[in-house]
């Protein structure tokens, strides 16, 4: 990846609270999209299941449709190029097959061409204390590819919720050349509340990398609650901007030279070292019979 000569831009963030039908969700996804732009927000980015916030298996694929022939994303391109700018989408339900969709991020340049798609690796099937339990695989169909994209000041990470808490992924997109990692989400206010920011500032630091993370917040219709506060994170684990729990949209101005100067001051990504586990077992011989 050859370095930009002009390393500087604004993103923003739009926090939604989307509900179980796709056309209200877009209308108030592009208000705050329209509002991130005028707001001179170069790249723009959603949260997960931007069009659609849905617990049922049999709802959400009644409502998915195949890449060429969905909605949403024919909005989102036309929005793109209308406004000129880099639109991330952070997850559509696109149709998989018969019986699951695939929970994926599209990167829209500002003609409104698709620069990048990323579908979900890690499904959230989890219990959680006070009776939340959540199958995302009875509907998701997993991804089996990490994907990196250039945008024009840098090289962008792409993943989406549930990925954040599978380190290994953000180092391999950062040792790939990513200084920006996206984490566009949908997480619980349980979750989001123990976990939300010591995950998102430390994957910043372990990777030395901007970590944008647009997400849902509030009360939806299916009756689950996401912890809102988007995030914007420097290199060094700094909280650039930080939505509240309603729908908004959220500015900083991003430079790439600090992600070169934490590398330079904490050089992780360089130290690696293959290792092995060595299970513990009896001692070595000597140690035994200096025992005995």
């Amino acid at each position: 990846m050859s370095i930009p000569s002009d390393r500087r831009f604004r993103a923003a963030l739009v926090q939604l609270r989307a509900g179980r039908t796709i056309a209200p969700n877009l209308e108030a996804a592009e208000a705050l999209i329209r509002e991130a732009a005028r707001g001179g927000a170069q790249y723009v980015q959603t949260p997960e299941n931007t069009a659609l916030m849905e617990l049922e298996p049999a709802l959400v694929l009644a409502q998915a449709s195949p890449e060429a022939s969905s909605e949403p994303l024919q909005v989102f391109c036309a929005l793109a190029a209308e406004l000129g700018i880099w639109l991330h989408v952070g997850s559509l339900g696109i149709q998989a097959d018969d019986t699951r969709v695939a929970n994926r991020s599209f990167l829209i340049d500002p003609k409104g061409a698709i620069a990048a798609r990323y579908d979900k690796l890690h499904m959230f099937d989890v219990d959680l204390a006070g009776g939340e339990s959540y199958r995302e695989s009875q509907y998701y169909a997993p991804g089996s590819k990490a994907v990196v994209a250039d945008l024009p000041w840098g090289r962008l990470g792409m993943t989406v919720c549930y990925d954040l808490r599978f380190p290994a992924l953000y180092r391999a997109l950062a040792t790939a050349g990513a200084n920006l990692i996206a984490i566009p989400a949908a997480f619980t206010k349980q979750t989001g509340q123990a976990h939300w920011h010591v995950l998102l500032r430390a994957r910043a630091i372990e990777t030395g990398s901007f970590v944008l993370a647009a997400t849902q917040g509030g009360l939806h219709e299916n009756g689950r609650e996401t912890y809102g506060h988007s995030m914007i994170v420097s290199p060094w684990g700094d909280i650039l901007a930080e939505a509240g729990g309603d729908p908004c949209v959220i500015f900083a101005e991003i430079d790439l030279a600090r992600s070169d100067e934490a590398r330079a001051a904490i050089p992780a990504l360089k130290h690696g070292r293959p290792f092995e586990i060595e299970p513990a077992g009896d001692e070595p011989d000597f140690v035994r019979k200096e025992l005995s």
